[in-house]
């Protein structure tokens, strides 16, 4: 396996981001948030690309989070802040108007549980867990999973989970709606490539527009969100007439 933290590559209009840290359980670091940062504009920006995927290396874990190792090695709590602002990789993912999935294994805890959060299609094998357990580390899911959870599944289940930080397993996972599949092991990969060049095959304006107005209305009023719909769609037919 390449020593890169992070792999990316592209194929048949696929980009495929694969957290490379099997080791440390695919913990991430400062590196690790900057090349995810890199991937997530080339996603953006690449126009051959219409559809990522993100994976996991090695056979445990997805990710299990932020990798704790580089705790308190900050300058200061504040500058830490500040250099998460400055490469807001969650922000990024939000202005991504391509689908994007993820296909978990093993742990998703923490920031990896919140990386998933941020992706459209969630697909997971059968020994995946996951788990938001800032809370007993006496922080909170601060990348995103006090707001991105309870959006993502009955909020009586997502207050549970940031609350005990206690993890669920595969099929809970499916049940509350954090997973749309469960696949056995061995068909992880080929189950996020069957969903993903499905996703590529479809029309791109059309998949782009969908998401940009489910993204864009989620935080309006109805009245102001369908009048946003509604300039999509035509802005959508302009672009497959043209």
């Amino acid at each position: 396996m390449d020593e890169a933290p992070v792999l990316y590559d592209t194929r048949d209009g696929v980009a495929w981001i694969t957290l490379n840290r099997p080791g440390v359980l695919n913990a991430m670091n400062l590196e690790v948030r900057d090349l995810l940062w890199t991937y997530m504009a080339a996603v953006r920006d690449d126009p051959d690309v219409r559809v990522a995927v993100f994976e996991g290396a090695g056979e445990r874990a997805f990710s299990a989070g932020a990798d704790i190792s580089e705790f308190g090695t900050a300058p200061s709590l504040a500058e830490a802040r500040r250099a998460r602002r400055e490469c807001d990789v969650w922000g990024a993912m939000l202005e991504i108007y391509k689908p994007i999935v993820a296909a978990i294994h093993g742990f998703a805890y923490g920031a990896g549980c919140e990386l998933s959060l941020f992706c459209d299609i969630r697909i997971c094998s059968e020994d995946a867990t996951f788990a938001l357990p800032e809370v007993t580390l006496g922080y909170i899911p601060s990348a995103g999973g006090t707001q991105t959870l309870p959006r993502a599944i009955p909020p009586g289940i997502a207050r549970e989970m940031i609350y005990t930080g206690e993890p669920i397993d595969a099929q809970r996972a499916r049940a509350c709606g954090l997973v749309q599949r469960v696949v056995p092991r061995d068909e992880l990969h080929g189950a996020a490539e069957a969903t993903a060049s499905k996703l590529a095959s479809l029309p791109e304006a059309a998949l782009r527009g969908a998401k940009e107005s489910m993204l864009r209305g989620a935080g309006m009023s109805l009245e102001h969100a369908l009048t946003l719909d509604r300039l999509i769609a035509e802005r959508v037919d302009g672009e497959v007439g043209a």
